[in-house]
């Protein structure tokens, strides 16, 4: 099992959209507030996310609300600003992979906090980022690849 952690995320879309890749998955969604969308049960049916009961979603009111309540053994902040390559990484059952507001990123305390655990995905110096949605299942894939798809379905049935 994978753990999302989306601080103070925006875009509602992305957060959908991550929702999905966590619903498909079975990772743990994390929301660090404040939010840039409604996430009640109207809101959600109104967009018509018909998977998120699929999804484990957990709110927290800020980061240190969030550190407070989880034990995290292991944490990846993924940063443009990161020293090296996600795919160096090894990641473990059970890990939390921060991703911050689409605007901004994570907040620079943070990172110099972790330094070592800020990883990046590499992409043309011109490019400012990666949309979040696209960053997090590169990332979330990656970690599960490198523990072989626990419970998940990699096979598939073709017609002939």
């Amino acid at each position: 099992m994978l753990n999302i952690v989306l601080v103070e995320p925006e875009i509602p879309q992305n957060c959908g959209n991550i929702a999905r890749t966590c619903a498909a998955t079975g990772s743990v969604l994390h929301l660090v507030k404040p939010l840039g969308f409604d996430i009640s049960e109207k809101a959600v049916k109104r967009a018509g996310l018909d998977y998120w009961h699929l999804v484990d979603v957990r709110v927290y009111e800020d980061l240190a609300d969030f550190f407070a309540k989880n034990e995290i053994k292991q944490m990846w902040c993924l940063s443009t600003k990161a020293p090296r390559c996600y795919t160096e990484a090894t990641y473990q059952d059970g890990c939390y992979l921060l991703f911050g507001k689409e605007t901004r990123g994570l907040p620079e305390d943070l990172l110099n906090a972790h330094y070592d655990e800020c990883v990046r995905i590499p992409m043309r110096a011109e490019a400012r980022s990666l949309n979040l949605s696209n960053a997090v299942a590169i990332t979330a894939f990656e970690a599960l690849r490198q523990l072989e798809f626990p419970n998940l379905q990699n096979t598939g049935k073709m017609r002939v």
